[in-house]
């Protein structure tokens, strides 16, 4: 099958927020590839903060630029869920209609590989329990892309990926298996012994505390837990393009993840020799993954925008000192 020929046919969800620029890219991918079925999940503005009510009508007026021929779907939320709740509930909701689904958000702008990619692989192995899921994103940039378009891990980021169904209702938002001793000694065997640091923990500890507005780290666990196997493209098909001073997490414009752009991945796809978890892979890829915490996801948006004139006079803005680890998937 070449590109040309390529039709997709697996449904999209697309999440969005209050972002219209970034928003409009990534749409205009979207539209480009001509999903027949796509789903469209906003969070409401935040109370009192200023512009977000305006922002979140002109990130929503983006998406109405349909013509081509599609079944969408929206789920518009007038409240603001946050990007714990708001992203877990957008996720639920498309699968509860689709039995396979790929997966952006409004900073994920891919190569047009990235949907044939997905596609090509949910259809693979949409019967394998033994595969959970399918990430866009390579942080390493390649990976022996010499002699094979994909491999297996347990970690991939959450910058554009794709699911089943059968795999999502494993999901366990709460994390409820945190602290139980047989999770933890998996855990500890198959991924904190791997990390270069202890505070990965950490991050798992505030997710599950509440503490930290994330959605994905759950996902890991849930995948880990489960021996669930993630397929990563040899190449990035997918470019982060939030960095900027005024995001919730990527604030640091110059981080290396703000300059990973994405790569068309070549068909037809070569497989790895056998459906194995490249382990050299998962080290090399938590290596390059900035662990210093991010003070500011303790601290509720209204103080933050408060203390931002504060922050610029001291510069303290910006610095990859306050970089938060990209959430892994």
């Amino acid at each position: 099958m070449t590109e040309s020929k390529f039709h997709l046919d697996t449904p999209v969800l697309f999440i969005i927020f209050n972002r219209p620029d970034t928003t409009a890219r990534v749409f205009e991918a979207i539209r480009a590839a001509k999903p027949r079925m796509l789903f469209i999940a906003a969070d409401g503005p935040r109370p009192n903060i200023p512009g977000d009510v305006e922002r979140c009508a002109a990130t929503r007026a983006v998406v109405e630029r349909i013509d081509w021929p599609c079944d969408v779907r929206r789920d518009y939320s007038e409240k603001n869920m946050n990007c714990r709740y708001r992203p877990q509930s957008a996720i639920r909701w498309a699968f509860s209609q689709a039995e396979r689904v790929i997966i952006l958000e409004d900073d994920c702008l891919p190569d047009p590989s990235f949907f044939h990619f997905c596609q090509d692989i949910l259809l693979r192995f949409a019967n394998d329990e033994r595969v959970m899921c399918i990430g866009g994103t390579n942080l390493l940039g390649t990976w022996k892309a010499d002699i094979q378009s994909y491999h297996f891990s347990f970690m991939s980021s959450s910058s554009g990926w794709a699911s089943w169904r059968r795999a999502w209702d494993l999901y366990d938002p709460d994390m409820e298996a945190w602290g139980n001793p047989e999770a933890s000694a998996t855990l500890d065997r198959d991924l904190f012994s791997l990390a270069p640091s202890k505070k990965r923990r950490k991050y798992y500890e505030l997710t599950y505390q509440g503490e930290m507005d994330a959605w994905d780290y759950q996902w890991e666990m849930c995948r880990i837990l489960q021996s669930g196997l993630t397929v990563t493209p040899s190449v990035n098909l997918v470019q982060n393009i939030g960095y900027h001073a005024e995001a919730m997490h990527t604030f640091d414009v110059n981080h290396p993840h703000a300059k990973l752009t994405a790569r068309n991945l070549e068909w037809p796809l070569r497989p790895p020799f056998g459906i194995v978890r490249d382990i050299e892979f998962e080290r090399k890829f938590l290596s390059v993954i900035e662990i210093r915490f991010n003070w500011r996801s303790l601290i509720p948006e209204p103080i933050r925008i408060f203390l931002r004139p504060l922050a610029d006079k001291l510069g303290m803005r910006g610095k990859k000192s306050l970089q938060k680890p990209p959430i892994q998937m």
